[in-house]
């Protein structure tokens, strides 16, 4: 697994890559010093007070570089304890500057310079260590003779034996002189226990001690403690703090070995686990396995909270220490992003120390926000609760310069915006009535101090405003319509038929397709079928008909259009229509096979004759409900007249069952009973003249010539 503590866990394993340490001889603390240089250290530990930083008066020496060696300081061959030796590497830091009183002084300034460049530095170098729970500070007086002077040039390095430490523990080291001329050098160190070291026979807390692995399970921990069946010993699981004392976790006594799963989401950096013998004494081993832990550090951004102290202080919570930068920002009613304060606020180094806000009113749209690394991390609106909901309310910023000079801008998504400027922005145009809120008070002042000061200033009366603007515009626009209307009531009334009429349209346009098949007989029962076409347009009805698809008929041919309208009319959920005349009666019984009908002759274009190899399979097979609908002229043809295969679907007698027939091509959609018959009585007046036209005799002027012979013995 690609994370620190599992390498970590190799490192700890039953196999791993010890140290071998050197012995010290003696219980006493000692220092020595590289050649050149002369060193004392002190009796007995001394107060650790580094004190403010001071200008150097001239050449000094100053710790540079801390190294640290782990050693075994012995009471006996076996009976040692862990000592960790610290080396300070010292240079010379500054220089002898020329006195401003040269000339006035002359000779006894230069002598007064060369003496001190002849001088041997000294120093007191203050070391101070901290391994919970042990803290010591010792002073180390070093002096370099004056030939190893060299402005900022190394002169050597002092070695302290040294500081006693468990194994396993997190020891912090420090270095600075008295007085102190520069940031104080520092060093933590993870130390090694038991099995890391080559101290099974010379520490004799490591003869019993438990040994602990730290593995992989999927997503989880597993912690293995590889112990006797018989020995008991301690487990505890800390959250190990930067400051103040560890906060405990977990704790058990157990007994021989173990196998301790721990939850993926339990992970944080500062989580340790210590285990030791139970016995007096006893050394305690700590591991801190998670501090490189991406999932540890989402889940301690995960339980970290923030809380309201009142009046006005705030504390981040957290299982660990969290370096992090807070400040404060302003949240505004829109749900845009949080503006920060900054400035003029300062930025808060935070920890979980409990901080002060500086602000003289809380205000629900103020908010806090924690970056770590320069990443959002945590943002909360801590008076949402006791002030309520966010409010719409405008922050006005107000910066102080020198010579009281003073500058007012509100803060919006786009920035902070100067009141009276000319941008199209909301506070821009309400800069007027934001300054004059202001200045009779009624604006919350938020902060002040020399830098500046915060407002928050209502804005609920300017909405209020422009939605009673809005209101009496539309009253005074509906006015205006109604007077139009009394004005124009003709008017009115025609557009509302024409509107009326583009309804109609637009219903046409997704109106049921219709595809009407007929036998050509002749000329005036072309004109009939024309007629009837026509009027079914008028519905919401797509009519086909080979009387107006000529072009499109010569140029692929009878069976080829019928086949493409039928195909394109049944998915579309349309009907066929069978339109039978005498002709078309003739040319099924020729197709039924009917030896008492004589073949009649058909044209070129009469698609009827074409469609009969396609629409009887369709009757003999049982497809033809639902998709086909049959008609005939009352004065053309008698009911008996239809082929009795034809007639299982609904056949219709024209004009005198037209109703029932719109009825059925309209389908689900068709309108009421009363609306039907209304239409069937406009469309019969059209298609009388035409269904006259068909009976008149041979050579009347204004027509097409009679029926034939065979009709009328039919008819």
């Amino acid at each position: 697994m690609p994370v620190s503590w599992f390498l970590l866990s190799l490192a700890l394993g039953r196999n791993p890559v010890v140290l071998s340490l050197e012995r010290v001889v003696g219980l006493q603390d000692a220092a020595r010093c590289s050649p050149g240089l002369s060193c004392h250290l002190w009796d007995g530990d001394v107060l650790c007070l580094p004190g403010s930083i001071v200008s150097a008066p001239g050449p000094v020496l100053v710790p540079t570089r801390l190294q640290t060696e782990l050693v075994l300081r012995c009471h006996e061959e076996t009976d040692c304890d862990l000592c960790v030796r610290v080396v300070i590497h010292l240079a010379v830091h500054g220089s002898w500057e020329e006195p401003e009183d040269e000339e006035k002084f002359g000779g006894a300034a230069d002598a007064e310079l060369e003496e001190h460049r002849n001088a041997s530095l000294q120093a007191h170098v203050v070391l101070s260590f901290q391994a919970y729970p042990t803290a010591r500070c010792v002073l180390l007086e070093v002096q370099v003779p004056a030939a190893l002077v060299q402005p900022g040039q190394p002169v050597g390095s002092v070695v302290f034996d040294c500081f006693e430490a468990a194994l396993g523990a997190e020891v912090r080291i420090w270095s600075y002189t008295q007085p102190r001329y520069q940031k104080e050098l520092n060093l933590t160190q993870q130390l090694p226990d038991c099995r890391g070291l080559e101290v099974q026979d010379s520490i004799q807390s490591c003869w019993a001690l438990p040994w602990l692995n730290v593995s992989a399970d999927g997503e989880d921990v597993r912690l293995v403690l590889d112990v006797s069946e018989e020995q008991r010993f301690g487990l505890s699981l800390y959250w190990n703090q930067a400051q103040g004392p560890a906060k405990p976790w977990w704790h058990r006594n157990l007994t021989g070995p173990q196998t301790i799963t721990l939850n993926h989401t339990d992970l944080v950096p500062c989580l340790c686990i210590q285990v030791w013998p139970l016995e007096p004494d006893s050394v305690r081993t700590s591991i801190c396995p998670f501090k490189e832990d991406p999932r540890a550090h989402r889940n301690l951004w995960r339980a970290a909270r923030l809380h309201l102290l009142p009046p006005q202080g705030w504390r981040l919570d957290a299982p660990c220490s969290l370096p992090a930068e807070a400040t404060l920002c302003w949240q505004a009613l829109d749900g845009g992003p949080c503006q920060p304060l900054v400035p003029p606020l300062p930025r808060e180094n935070v920890t979980v120390n409990a901080l002060e806000f500086p602000l003289l009113k809380g205000h629900p749209n103020i908010c806090i926000q924690v970056n770590s690394w320069e990443t959002l991390q945590l943002q909360e609106c801590l008076w949402a609760d006791s002030l309520g909901p966010l409010k719409d309310d405008m922050l006005l910023v107000e910066t102080r310069g020198p010579q009281d000079n003073r500058s007012l801008c509100a803060l919006e998504a786009s920035g902070c915006t100067p009141l009276l400027s000319g941008v199209s922005t909301r506070a821009a145009r309400l800069g007027e009535q934001l300054l004059q809120d202001l200045r009779s008070g009624q604006c919350l002042q938020l902060w002040d101090d020399d830098l500046g000061a915060l407002w928050a200033c209502p804005m609920d009366k300017y909405v209020h405003q422009r939605w009673a603007l809005v209101w009496l515009a539309c009253l005074l626009l509906a006015a205006v319509l109604f007077l139009l209307l009394l004005l124009k009531k003709n008017h009115v009334k025609g557009w509302l038929r024409l509107l009326k009429e583009d309804v109609r349209v637009g219903a046409a346009a997704r109106s049921r397709a219709a595809l009407l098949l007929y036998s050509a007989d002749d000329a005036g029962f072309e004109r009939l079928v024309g007629a009837l076409a026509s009027a079914l347009c008028q519905l919401p009805l797509r009519v086909a008909v080979d009387l107006w698809s000529r072009r499109e008929l010569s140029a692929q041919g009878p069976l080829a259009w019928f086949h493409a309208q039928r195909r394109q009319t049944l998915q579309e959920g349309g009907v066929v229509v069978l339109l039978f005349s005498p002709g078309a009666v003739a040319l099924c019984h020729e197709w039924l096979q009917d030896a008492a009908s004589a073949p009649v002759a058909h044209g070129p274009h009469d698609a009827f004759a074409a469609s009969l190899s396609c629409v009887l399979p369709d009757f003999l097979q049982g497809r033809a409900p639902g998709r086909y609908v049959g008609a005939y002229f009352d004065r053309l043809l008698s009911p008996d007249a239809v082929p009795a295969l034809f007639r299982t679907v609904p056949v219709f007698s024209l004009p005198s069952q037209l109703p029932d027939f719109l009825g059925t091509l309209q389908g689900p959609g068709a309108p009421r009973h009363g609306r039907l018959a209304e239409r069937a009585e406009q469309m019969s007046r059209v298609l009388q003249p035409a269904l006259d036209s068909c009976f008149r005799p041979p050579g009347t002027p204004g027509t097409g010539r009679g029926m034939r012979p065979e009709a009328e013995e039919r008819t």
